[in-house]
């Protein structure tokens, strides 16, 4: 029996939108889209393993994001729904991608917000999960204050600074709500050092998807760059002024790519009848 996921819905449209958040985050991390996203679509908001009120897959490493990919499917199963839009922002990227490969027949289109298919070599999946493990090692030894005062001062998040107050103070209620020990089974069954290498499968992945990053963050604009050239069915959009969340940065211009992407029709591609 794998990991059951805890969620919430909201919204008053009738398009199923399946949010995965990132690391330190939870169901939550969506809610301030509400107002902007609520009429179009039925979001189904969850807790990742390890965050919220999701327990952690038993197994570990790389085994336990296979279950989490794995769980996330079954919950779409377990809702009745044929087909569900899906929204995954950073670590919750990488979820939605992988649930995307696994049954893209569960899923319509897909929504990935500085997100990464993987690393291609054994050792820098060894080098990542090295680091993480020393970030398992601070939550360890020095509790989760001290851990949320060092991840707020990443590079990676500096942008987030420029941010209203109480959006700040919110977001790191949100982080100090996690606990040390879920963030550390999260770091060794959902980091980028045990996820699959997907750049080998990217261009079976064919459902319609819409790639997001901010310009400031230049490692991510590059690697969503990379995945353009690898998908079939693609399209791109870089937030100026922006850096690694843009959900929070530019939630207003975020929502109107988000909806822009959903509603726009698509048709496949008809087919011919050959005669030999």
């Amino acid at each position: 029996m794998g990991v059951t996921l805890a969620y919430s819905t909201w919204g008053e449209g009738t398009r199923p939108l399946l949010m995965l958040h990132g690391f330190t985050g939870n169901r939550s991390s969506f809610d301030h889209l509400r107002p902007l996203l609520h009429s179009a679509v039925k979001a189904i908001a969850i807790d990742l393993p390890g965050h919220g009120e999701t327990p952690l897959p038993q197994r570990k490493g790389r085994e336990g994001f296979i279950e989490t990919v794995e769980a996330v499917v079954q919950l779409v199963e377990k809702l009745g729904l044929p087909s569900v839009d899906l929204l995954g922002y950073s670590m919750g990227a990488r979820i939605a991608l992988g649930a995307a490969l696994h049954k893209p027949e569960r899923f319509g289109r897909l929504i990935l917000e500085s997100g990464s298919p993987g690393l291609h070599r054994r050792i820098e999946r060894a080098e990542r999960r090295e680091a993480d493990g020393r970030l398992g090692t601070l939550l360890r030894t020095k509790g989760l204050d001290a851990f949320v005062d060092h991840w707020e001062s990443l590079p990676l998040f500096q942008s987030l600074q420029r941010l209203p107050p109480e959006r700040i103070a919110g977001l790191r209620e949100r982080r100090k709500s996690c606990t040390a020990d879920g963030l550390m089974g999260a770091l060794g069954r959902l980091g980028l050092g045990f996820q699959p290498d997907y750049w080998p499968e990217l261009h079976r992945q064919r459902l319609p998807t819409l790639l997001l990053t901010g310009a400031l963050d230049e490692k991510f604009t590059q690697i969503a760059r990379k995945m353009a050239t690898e998908l079939p069915v693609v399209w791109r959009h870089t937030f100026p002024d922006c850096g690694h969340v843009p959900h929070l940065e530019v939630p207003e211009d975020y929502a109107r790519e988000v909806l822009s992407f959903l509603h726009t029709p698509w048709y496949e591609a008809p087919e011919f009848e050959v005669h030999l």
